[in-house]
């Protein structure tokens, strides 16, 4: 398992522990990221926790060093360098975290883990994320249409992705 803990200006970013978990399933259960956030047992991700291309992290609140949120990457040991942003969950919205946890997500996967690629899938209905992902320079790849069942009814996903030399590119802006 990687070690990560990297302070950005309001939060940190750090490995999460076996003490974050009751953390990280109540915040994905929570009403506004469960629809948009699979969800997971606790059990399902403790296993995570072990895995070597899997990266879990918390996002810490600096000043007060609660959780605010918590990211999974995946695809760490894929000889291809292109890294799945799997997911993020925010709960205390509205201070910025997200948008500085991107970054850090950024920064973390091109500088630390080497990516040449970083890529997501977002529910085609959550155009708040998708913005934010557009204003980060992620370019929108296309659309998987209808391939996921939620609640009785088929919702599509939008891919997006960020490459290593776009990322280089907006440092030197």
């Amino acid at each position: 398992m990687k070690h990560i803990r990297e302070e950005f200006n309001s939060i940190i970013l750090r490995n999460t522990q076996e003490e974050d978990l009751d953390f990280v399933v109540n915040c994905e259960q929570e009403t506004e990221n469960a629809q948009y956030v699979g969800q997971w047992t606790k059990e399902q991700h403790r296993k995570v926790l072990l895995q070597e291309d899997i990266l879990h992290l918390i996002v810490e609140e600096k000043d007060t060093n609660k959780a605010a949120g918590y990211i999974i990457l995946a695809g760490l040991t894929k000889s291809s360098k292109s890294i799945e942003f799997m997911r993020i969950a925010i709960n205390d919205k509205g201070k910025g975290f997200g948008r500085e946890s991107l970054k850090g997500v950024k920064k973390i996967a091109f500088e630390e883990l080497n990516a040449h690629r970083l890529w997501l899938d977002v529910k085609y209905k959550n155009h708040r994320a998708q913005n934010l992902y557009k204003s980060e320079g992620f370019i929108e790849e296309g659309v998987l249409r209808e391939c996921i069942l939620c609640n009785g009814s088929y919702e599509s996903l939008v891919i997006m992705s960020l490459l290593k030399h776009e990322y280089t590119n907006t440092l030197t802006l």
